[in-house]
């Protein structure tokens, strides 16, 4: 389903990008923790899936600072009407 403009969106509306940021460190914090404390406890298949959790954390970060860096993106006003779903629309 493609999501609809419906017009009653708040103007200032923005994401809570700097609590995922710090979120995300938080949990990445933990998981170098893990890897290395599971490692180093000869725990190697706990160490392999805190090391993937890393990397998704990892990816997960990297996309919050680029949104961070990319600053506010242009919002229609309340003076554009919603948009119309298109009529005929190929499945």
């Amino acid at each position: 389903m493609i999501p609809m403009r419906t017009g009653s969106e708040p103007t200032t509306a923005r994401s809570a990008l700097r609590a995922r940021f710090w979120l995300t460190v938080w949990g990445l914090v933990w998981t170098i923790a893990g890897t290395v404390a599971f490692a180093l406890a000869g725990r190697p298949g706990w160490a392999v899936a805190c090391g993937a959790l890393w990397l998704v954390i990892t990816v997960d970060l990297t996309l919050i600072l680029r949104h961070i860096r990319q600053g506010p993106h242009y919002q229609p006003g309340p003076d554009i009407p919603p948009y119309r779903p298109p009529e005929n629309r190929p499945r």
